[in-house]
């Protein structure tokens, strides 16, 4: 704990963004550039941060582009310090690799989702908080998922990674309480992106096209930014630890419903 007093935020305060260059961090910084913030979108990818920078921008916000791994330590630390301030971060960096049993899992996978979605979010946790310590608005929002709190058969790496993301902020809320920093967790069910489902079964379109087959609405990336816009837009003495987010037609990692949802008037 510090014993340093916030400072004022400048008049446009800084979201910082990993994993901004597509999908749902890509609508978080959105989001958040039209309430106002300037935001730092970082990933691995300059074409598609700078994508995201331009549409932020055309929207009439403030945004900017930050290169950076998040498993690499060297990439946090310049990434991190090159900001000057921050008030919000958004750990979004992650992803799943395979849909294999336990028995059949690859280790390179399983460390490589253990190195972004909670190394990961370690190393920009710590990078950050010097700066998020100075300011009024500090909150941590970190990107988890259903799968972070529920196991299904083939999304053991996937799972066990997510559980320590969330474990990552149950635990750091629990070390920083007394400060004035919020650390919220979002748990998201099935959301359609262009990547997710793609990445995670190696590129093959046909089988993430079938992951979202016949189910009713799920989820897209505005969806989990709106929520993400509402959290943070909260007053700054409350914190929603965490918030679990599904489609309709989603009851469970392992439950969805195919087909049409019944929406009979009257029931």
């Amino acid at each position: 704990m510090t014993s340093e007093q916030p400072n004022p935020s400048p008049t446009r305060p800084t979201a910082l963004i990993t994993g901004g260059g597509t999908g749902i961090g890509a609508a978080i910084a959105k989001r958040l550039a039209r309430d106002g913030f300037e935001v730092v979108v970082a990933g691995r990818r300059r074409e598609k941060l700078d994508t995201v920078v331009t549409e932020i921008e055309g929207d009439g916000g403030v945004a900017r582009a930050m290169v950076m791994d998040v498993t690499d330590p060297d990439s946090v630390t310049e990434g991190v310090a090159s900001l000057g301030h921050c008030d919000v971060l958004v750990n979004n960096a992650g992803g799943a690799l395979g849909v294999t049993r336990v028995e059949d899992g690859d280790p390179k996978e399983w460390e490589q989702m253990y190195a972004t979605n909670v190394v990961g979010t370690l190393r920009v946790v710590q990078a950050a908080l010097p700066m998020l310590r100075r300011s009024p608005r500090a909150t941590i929002v970190d990107i988890s998922s259903i799968a972070g709190e529920r196991v299904y058969e083939g999304g053991a790496g996937y799972v066990a990674a997510k559980h320590g993301t969330s474990v990552v902020s149950e635990t750091l809320r629990l070390e920083l309480n007394g400060e004035n920093i919020r650390v919220i967790d979002i748990r998201p069910g099935m959301v359609r992106t262009e990547e997710f489902s793609l990445t995670r079964l190696h590129g093959d379109q046909a089988a993430a096209d079938k992951v979202y087959d016949g189910v009713d609405r799920p989820l897209v990336a505005d969806d989990v930014a709106e929520c993400v816009g509402f959290v943070v837009g909260l007053p700054q003495h409350v914190n929603i630890d965490t918030m679990v987010i599904k489609p309709v037609a989603q009851a469970a990692p392992h439950k969805i419903h195919r087909g049409p949802i019944d929406w009979k008037e009257g029931r």
